[in-house]
């Protein structure tokens, strides 16, 4: 069994503690910031001893040597980004298989984001930490695509099971679901989600963890070789990589 304890830093970071309540093994999921990750664990009696790093930029790496000072952890992370985070202990690739307590991260390419990106999926209790692969209703900036590998990525994402959980990397939603709506306007998954991200929002509560099921028929990154999905965007659909590269284009200008 394990416990998903879901961190906000930065300012709209999520720092994610995985706990395997069997083993009470503890690791990180990212490292935006020390401060609230130290804290939270004080708080929880919790003491990790690993962090599994998605990708390189700054706001996901930058607590991992402050947190040092406090925990002694084994990091690991993406080997296509070993020269740009100085502090990986363990190089992880691609289907690697990485155990974690009394289970199983596997690691799944997704890159475009950035060009090393990995995501990890706990096999024996659905759970996926995406990083800045997939965001609930979006998906991350292209920064170092190409638009055909990233779209690749996302398609490996979609295949997980219905039940899984998503943690992201960030508090994107509300926007997310605002551009959505633009391209897919007569969703009524997106219409009731959209319901949802507003009673969270009001109550304070985080938009995160969501359900694959929901994004698989809501968010339209994840659903470019839909032929309505083209037309909106005055494509012909035969194309999904072309779908995907215009969609994130539009997002990037909204």
């Amino acid at each position: 069994m394990f416990k998903i304890h879901q961190i906000p830093a930065l300012e709209t970071n999520y720092a994610l503690i995985l706990e395997c309540t069997t083993t009470s093994e503890v690791a990180l999921i990212d490292a935006p910031d020390a401060a609230p990750i130290v804290d939270a664990c004080k708080k929880l009696g919790l003491v990790p001893t690993k962090i599994f790093i998605t990708h390189h930029h700054w706001d996901h790496t930058d607590g991992i040597a402050p947190l040092r000072k406090h925990f002694d952890l084994t990091v690991y992370g993406p080997a296509a980004e070993a020269k740009q985070i100085d502090e990986l202990d363990e190089l992880v690739k691609p289907n690697d298989i990485l155990e974690f307590g009394a289970g199983h991260l596997r690691v799944i390419s997704t890159p475009g984001h950035t060009f090393g990106h990995i995501a990890y999926f706990l096999d024996e209790q659905p759970t996926l930490f995406a990083g800045d692969a997939l965001f609930s209703l979006g998906c991350g900036r292209m920064f170092d695509g190409p638009a055909d590998q990233m779209w690749a990525g996302l398609k490996r994402l979609r295949v997980l099971p219905d039940e899984t959980d998503l943690y992201c990397g960030h508090e994107y939603t509300a926007s997310n679901a605002a551009f959505a709506k633009t391209i897919d306007p007569n969703n009524q998954v997106l219409i009731e989600r959209m319901q949802e991200i507003d009673r969270q929002l009001n109550a304070g509560q985080p938009t995160l963890p969501t359900k694959m099921s929901i994004e698989k028929q809501a968010n339209p990154f994840l659903r470019a070789d839909e032929a309505t999905l083209a037309k909106s965007l005055n494509l012909d659909g035969n194309d999904p990589v072309e779908t995907f590269a215009a969609l994130r284009k539009a997002k990037d200008q909204f």
